[in-house]
């Protein structure tokens, strides 16, 4: 991965000052709006990197820093962790996970799950309001987690699959933002030893990993603080926004291909 550890030496050096802040300042910012309005920061920063950083090694780099901030927003909101919906998708999420690694990711359907979840976002987002909301039972999670595990290896930022879950009047701001924080760090943290296995050296690659994790963590802070004082029908226009924006870019991924 000598290739990486040169994205590192570019973005550090004197030269490139302004790229590294640009970088640094677009983690602060993605972390702040998945504080806020639970989703969409994740793509924005996984859209942001690619930039600069290869994609087939931007993958297991954006899944590390979204791992260390997702524990750090949990910090601040783990006392509405709700468990009965956490350990089904940890079950699912690690099955899916290790089944793409295994090998499925080199099947030719690769942009079918893009295009699943594109449709299921554009629903959660436009739906007429006498179509019911999307409310699964707990035990239901199982099955969002087979899928995020499957995605998460193959297309990175996996909150716009999570989101759409998440869009539901019977949970407050802060329980929306603990469970996917939970769910996220999960998934996120099944990338390492998957990506391991692939073959990628996370130890060769930690400067560049605590940088932007110390950056997203900042912007985690202060979108917590502001989720203290936003009221439950902000928060779910904003998520809605969020979340269209993030369908949008993956119709763009799938036009653009």
């Amino acid at each position: 991965m000598a290739e990486l550890g040169e994205v590192f030496t570019l973005v550090s050096s004197q030269t490139s000052s302004l790229t590294l802040a640009l970088l640094l300042l677009v983690c602060v910012v993605s972390a702040f709006i998945s504080a806020v309005t639970g989703g969409a920061g994740g793509i924005l920063m996984f859209a942001a990197l690619n930039v600069v950083i290869p994609l087939r090694m931007l993958v297991p780099i954006h899944g590390a820093v979204q791992l260390l901030n997702n524990l750090a927003r949990i910090a601040y909101v783990r006392e509405h962790i709700r468990w009965d919906q956490c350990i089904p998708f940890f079950i699912g999420c690690t099955l899916g996970s290790a089944a793409m690694t295994l090998g499925l990711a080199n099947l030719e359907w690769q942009q079918l799950p893009l295009i699943l979840l594109a449709g299921l976002i554009f629903y959660t987002v436009f739906k007429p309001k006498r179509l019911p909301e999307i409310r699964l039972k707990p035990r239901n999670f199982f099955w969002v987690g087979i899928a995020t595990g499957t995605l998460g290896i193959i297309a990175g930022a996996v909150d716009p699959l999570l989101a759409a879950f998440f869009v539901r009047k019977d949970m407050s701001p802060k329980e929306i933002v603990a469970n996917k924080s939970v769910m996220q760090a999960w998934c996120h943290a099944l990338k390492v030893p998957a990506f391991i296995y692939l073959g990628f050296a996370f130890s060769d690659h930690l400067g560049l990993i605590l940088l932007l994790t110390v950056a997203a963590v900042i912007g985690t802070r202060i979108g917590i603080a502001l989720l203290n004082r936003i009221d439950s029908e902000l928060f779910f226009n904003l998520m809605r926004a969020a979340l269209l924006v993030a369908g949008a870019r993956i119709v763009y991924q799938l036009f653009a291909a």
